[in-house]
């Protein structure tokens, strides 16, 4: 079981996610509901959750704020941020912050919403599909302490190309007709060429560098 916290100041619109959830997806279960960011943190005081479904439009503390303090006192928490601004600025915002996942309120839906809860509690990222062009825009600034080298294999390429389309890694398997551990195999060496440690960082730079296209 899941255990989701919405975090959102439409009172309606957290009323349709309960309904949701309830009506189709059982495996997730609302703990608890805020409407701002304060809010969230008397609700987490005494309410165990998986994940925090967050609006980053909150009055009062921000999205980013509250991604900050939600990753000091409760690292364990996972971040799925959803919003209907979905500018470079305020999703590079909340890629700093350290969100593991971003939908759109305009383009997304509830079972596109339960695959990216489900997603994030196995461990991956997720962004909405209709919001990967503007994700692959944003180059989030990191020092790199390990040599940079641009050399890929044909098939560490081709895995690159099916992360900077948004497939999840049992989805890149099946296209390749490989295993789910080959490809984190795959993954691994990518991350220690470039010295850095998340897929979303290795499809910016594959784009900046011009290895790959949108």
């Amino acid at each position: 079981m899941i255990r989701v916290i919405i975090v959102d100041d439409h009172r309606l619109f957290r009323i349709g996610l309960q309904a949701a959830f309830i009506a189709d997806f059982p495996d997730i279960v609302v703990a608890g509901e805020a409407d701002c960011g304060e809010k969230l943190f008397e609700v987490l005081a005494s309410t165990t959750a998986d994940l925090v479904l967050l609006d980053i439009n909150l009055p009062g503390m921000g999205g980013a704020e509250v991604t900050r303090r939600l990753l000091c006192e409760y690292p364990d928490v996972k971040i799925l941020a959803i919003s209907a601004e979905n500018t470079a600025e305020t999703i590079h915002e909340m890629l700093e912050a350290g969100i593991n996942g971003f939908i759109s309120k305009q383009k997304g839906n509830s079972e596109e919403l339960a695959m990216a809860i489900r997603s994030i509690m196995e461990g991956a990222e997720y962004y909405g599909r209709d919001i990967s062009s503007i994700i692959y825009g944003v180059y989030v600034s990191k020092k790199k302490t390990a040599a940079v080298t641009n050399e890929f294999t044909h098939r560490e390429r081709e895995i690159i190309l099916a992360c900077r389309d948004g497939l999840l890694c049992k989805e890149i398997a099946d296209r390749l007709g490989i295993s789910v551990n080959t490809i984190n195999t795959h993954k691994r060496r990518i991350f220690q060429k470039l010295g850095i440690n998340t897929t979303l960082e290795v499809v910016q730079y594959a784009l900046k560098k011009g290895i790959i296209q949108i």
